[in-house]
């Protein structure tokens, strides 16, 4: 490559560290100027002081015709990109880097609650996490997470995010299907809760597949090993954006592999032999009525 480099950064979540380098005429201060999307998806996203690793993860060429390539190692963008895609493929390929950490980004809220830990997994539907955590927390329980649950190979929650909603979307990202945020907490709760954070690494104890529609009759039923790893699994692949468009003609790039595929089946399964549910409630006071029927 010959054109200038202009900005070299790395990141690291946990002990996963990424680095990105981005070349030509344009001068950065840094690839994201805002970093709360990172740390809403992925929690506790830093921006290191030094690069530390030899070799980019992610180059990004702002010159020339816009393109994106992946080579089963390194994303490429060239061209003229906004933020928004920039900082999902950040997030696909930091979540990469912490999977080989023995790091596991789960689309999940988490609570400890009564001296255990309830994850609820945004699973294939992702309806309820949210508001189940504010109701938990709003019941006493503290946060461990609210987005994104990190959970190590041991299955411990070991990072989360506590950012409980994101209000606004980076340029390219827009959505006009989704909801303002605060118009549930507004309906279930009149006004967002208090609570305090739990930061300890503690095992998940529970795992909670919430369904809150208005019409659901409240139900609670221990899920079979397929509708566990099935449910989890989804949860899991959230991260790597493969049902994603970065921006109009441009798909997400392929990131996954199949030996990633099975190594993350394995750990799917061995995740999922403690107890998961799936709860259907009208509300999340319902939600929580039922959860505390087997915690």
């Amino acid at each position: 490559m010959t054109e200038q480099l202009r900005l070299s950064e790395e990141m690291s979540a946990g002990t996963a560290r990424l680095r990105v380098d981005v070349y030509g005429r344009e001068r950065r201060d840094h690839v994201l100027e805002d970093m709360n999307f990172l740390n809403y998806r992925l929690a506790a996203v830093r921006l290191e002081p030094a690069v530390t690793l030899p070799e980019p993860d992610i180059i990004w060429d702002q010159d020339g015709e816009k393109s994106i390539s992946y080579d089963g190692r390194r994303m490429s963008f060239r061209g003229d990109w906004a933020a928004g895609p920039i900082q999902k493929v950040v997030v696909a390929m930091l979540a990469l880097r912490m999977e080989a950490a023995g790091l596991h980004p789960f689309h999940a809220s988490a609570v400890r609650y009564r001296d255990r830990t309830i994850m609820f997994l945004g699973g294939e539907s992702n309806h309820g996490k949210s508001m189940g955590q504010i109701e938990a927390c709003r019941r006493g329980g503290l946060l461990v997470s609210t987005e994104t649950t990190v959970v190590d190979a041991a299955g411990r929650a070991v990072m989360g995010s506590k950012i409980v909603f994101i209000k606004k979307r980076a340029v390219g990202t827009e959505r006009a299907d989704k909801a303002a945020p605060d118009r549930g907490v507004e309906k279930f709760f009149g006004e967002m809760p208090t609570w305090k954070d739990y930061d300890e690494p503690s095992n998940i104890d529970v795992v909670v597949v919430p369904a809150i529609d208005g019409n659901f009759d409240p139900s609670l039923a221990e899920m079979i090993p397929f509708e566990r790893q099935f449910q989890v699994l989804h949860s899991l692949q959230n991260y790597f954006l493969l049902n994603e468009l970065l921006a109009s003609g441009w798909p997400m790039p392929i990131v996954d592999t199949e030996p990633l595929r099975r190594a993350r089946a394995s750990f799917v399964a061995a995740f999922c032999e403690r107890p998961c549910y799936f709860v259907r409630a009208a509300t999340p006071q319902v939600l929580m009525d039922e959860v505390e029927r087997v915690i």
